[in-house]
């Protein structure tokens, strides 16, 4: 056996992920498909999951193989079921049995391009007493874009229907190169950019103006305030309406990102938050990283905006989270209910199935095979070896694949390939959910399709496949949230005692405006705009809560449970069950966040504090360091546990004047929590409340972090969750901090 075929077999034991898969065999002219949903799990083990599946299913086929094929989507991870092809009859047998809680028709939905904002209930035809709806679409709350500028003809920044802006802007729209005084509009209300420490190089192709040359400014503004635009879509692929969560908003830009490397610098960043906060903004949403901190945040939050960030991409890797202040909103990205499935036939006649977005083969002949190879790493070493012209080229390398943080050598693989001649590619991640769109016939598949490829060619002297074009499908059969796996993870590398990120937001093939047109992208950058839209409208709602009020209303009311009630899971190798350093308090539910009940708040000289006693000059601020966890934030971590530690949080109270909750609390492994009252009463005259949480180890170990909440609850309609993030520690400098 060669060292190929062991690391590939290897692989397919200990990186087996969900399987997609079609064939035509064993299913009949009246079949569709069906979803068999099945509750928990039986088994921890995915293999003997998807095993208990093909057995229920046997008997209904002429034979296992049949049964086998029949299943397009096996659910073996955070909960038990599958979705397949059967008939009428099929389905009533399995309704029948005992252990199986629904069998249903998988339904098909009117594709909506911004996807996202429905699945987070944020739909046009929601109720009135939904946030979209509560919040006026965001009129008149203006939010600064920070960012690579704005592409103004875009249809999503039309100004018809709107007024002049806002008696707080005090603003300016910065003319120069391709964009003059006509591109502001009451939609557009001004835009600067910020250039002047740049060299020529770092500037080579730029507009030097608030114009965007690559789209990423465009497509976070669209995201987080653009119109409701119709008939959109990316070349035809999930056709129809186009939106921002805060469509009413107006838009303030902030051109400080360059050229085509995308360079971002601190200097550009703090002058366009300086005069930001002059211009009145009410939120600045800043889809940008770096190692350090932005000191004007803390500027702008004591001035009451509300500034976002993205947490990074550099996930799943530990300590990998980026934007840690305690006064901003860092936001993971999370998957959503849409998949862009597409067929993958080997020469063989078997079909699997892979995810992409792709548009070359929708104007060429998909009827017809091309010559397949392996290309292993598709390194240029490698593909130099190969000859590779006019081929699909598989790449596929077991030894390294699984190390490789997503995205991170797709473009260089992508360029590779197409310059040794390939015409197409498909790729093997241990994720299936980072695809990006290109103009050539490709697929991302997992290890266990890969798999299935590697052999198939090594089994032929003449190796054919044949990638049909993408399609989407969407609804309750896609198992989403899901943490992206390149979402940066904590914990806080710069503040170990605030955790972070805060929340997690849709930031998977998410459908904006960029320069021309709409097209999709993943990324933070695209979660951060997210958030960005629920903050206006509930600033809208509430436009005296404080940022760090809208803060906490966010993280307390998040969810850790998918679209089955099952636990959240985070992309990584291998996947596993989110925790707080995947996602914070969780995924984001903006139609609780506008009533959370309680909120921690937090007095901005707190962060002025904070700021000097970690950031700052001073040198009298040893003895604060070490308490970084007791400043009233909506979550609770310790990463030094030796014996106990009692940390005190103040909650006020937004909800019904005479209110009591009850606190429950699920500990984190190995500690004992006591929360001191476990009841807190609340009339006029009593609305803010202290409580001691008491952490005491009960093992004397040098230990990893283990996760837990601390919940509030009034008994009716508010849960005010925290999460708590808690590691013990025997000497300071022996820690594992993964």
């Amino acid at each position: 056996m060669n060292l190929k075929h062991f690391y590939c077999i290897l692989l397919a034991a200990f990186f087996s992920i969900q399987i997609f898969q079609t064939t035509v065999h064993g299913v009949d002219a009246s079949s569709k498909l069906y979803i068999v949903y099945l509750g928990e799990r039986n088994h921890n083990n995915p293999e003997l999951v998807t095993a208990s599946h093909h057995e229920k299913l046997t008997p209904l086929f002429r034979s296992k193989e049949e049964a086998v094929n029949s299943i397009v989507y096996s659910y073996k991870h955070g909960f038990s079921g599958f979705a397949a092809m059967l008939n009428e009859a099929q389905a009533q047998i399995l309704s029948d049995m005992p252990d199986v809680i629904s069998v249903t028709p998988s339904r098909k939905f009117a594709a909506h391009t911004t996807r996202s904002w429905d699945f987070l209930g944020l739909d046009y035809s929601s109720q009135s007493n939904a946030l979209l709806q509560k919040g006026n679409y965001g009129e008149d709350i203006i939010i600064g874009i920070v960012d690579t500028g704005i592409w103004p003809e875009s249809r999503s920044f039309e100004d018809i229907g709107y007024g002049p802006p806002p008696t707080q802007w005090s603003g300016t729209c910065q003319t120069s190169e391709s964009f003059g005084a006509s591109n502001c509009s009451n939609k557009i209300i001004g835009a600067r950019w910020y250039a002047s420490d740049l060299s020529s190089s770092e500037l080579k192709g730029e507009y030097m103006s608030p114009r965007d040359l690559n789209g990423h400014g465009t497509h976070c503004a669209s995201t987080a305030a653009g119109n409701l635009v119709s008939n959109t879509s990316f070349f035809g692929l999930a056709a129809g309406s186009v939106r921002g969560g805060a469509p009413r908003a107006r838009l303030a830009i902030y051109k400080v990102c360059w050229g085509i490397n995308t360079v971002c610098s601190d200097a550009g960043i703090l002058g366009a938050i300086d005069d930001a906060i002059n211009d009145g903004v009410h939120i600045l949403s800043i889809s940008i990283g770096g190692p350090n901190e932005i000191p004007g945040t803390l500027h702008a939050v004591a001035k009451g905006i509300i500034v976002v960030f993205s947490a990074g991409n550099n996930g799943p890797a530990p300590q990998s989270v980026q934007n840690n202040a305690p006064w901003v909103i860092s936001v993971a990205a999370s998957t959503i209910d849409r998949f862009f499935p597409t067929v993958i036939t080997l020469g063989n006649g078997q079909k699997l199935v892979g995810q992409s977005i792709f548009v070359e083969t929708r104007q060429s002949n998909t009827n017809n095979f091309t010559l397949l190879v392996d290309g292993w790493s598709c390194d240029n070493i490698t593909l130099s070896k190969l000859n590779v012209t006019n081929k699909i080229v598989l790449c596929y390398d077991p030894s390294a694949v699984a190390k490789i943080l997503p995205r991170n050598n797709f473009n260089e693989v992508v360029g590779n390939v197409f310059n040794a001649g390939g015409v197409g590619i498909i790729y093997a991640q241990y994720t299936v959910n980072i695809i990006l769109p290109l103009r050539i016939p490709f697929a991302l598949v997992d290890f266990e399709i890969a798999n299935k490829i590697y052999f198939y060619i090594s089994s032929t002297s003449i190796p054919q496949v044949k990638i049909s074009s993408p399609h989407s499908i969407q609804g309750i059969q896609v198992l989403a949230p899901r943490v992206a796996a390149f979402s940066s993870r904590g914990p806080n590398p710069t503040f170990p005692g605030i955790l972070k990120p805060d929340i997690a937001a849709p930031g998977v093939s998410i459908l904006a405006a960029v320069n021309v047109g709409y097209e999709f992208k993943d990324g933070t950058s695209m979660a951060c705009p997210h958030v960005t839209g629920i903050v206006a409208l509930l600033k809208f709602v509430h436009p005296d809560w404080s940022p760090a009020t809208i803060k906490s209303a966010i993280v307390t009311t998040a969810s850790v449970f998918d679209s089955y009630g099952v636990q959240i899971e985070a992309e990584a190798t291998p996947r596993k069950t989110a925790d707080p350093f995947d996602y914070g308090g969780g995924h984001i539910d903006p139609n609780k966040a506008v009533d959370p009940g309680l909120v921690y708040d937090i007095d901005p000289n707190d962060y002025t504090k904070f700021f000097n006693c970690t950031l700052g000059p001073s040198d009298e601020c040893d003895s604060y360091v070490g308490q970084l966890y007791q400043l009233n934030v909506p979550s609770i971590a310790v990463p030094n546990l030796k014996d106990t530690v009692s940390v005190w949080r103040t909650v006020t109270n937004v909800g019904p004047i005479n209110s009591t909750y009850k606190a429950f609390v699920q500990a984190p492994a190995g500690i004992n929590v006591f929360v001191e009252p476990k009841l807190l009463s609340f009339d006029s005259n009593n609305k803010k409340k202290i409580f001691k949480a008491t952490f005491v180890t009960n093992r004397k170990v040098q230990g990893d972090y283990t996760f837990g909440s601390l919940t509030w609850s009034d008994g009716l309609n508010h849960s005010v969750r925290i999460p708590l993030a808690i590691r013990t520690i025997i000497q300071e400098f022996y820690a594992d901090t993964s």
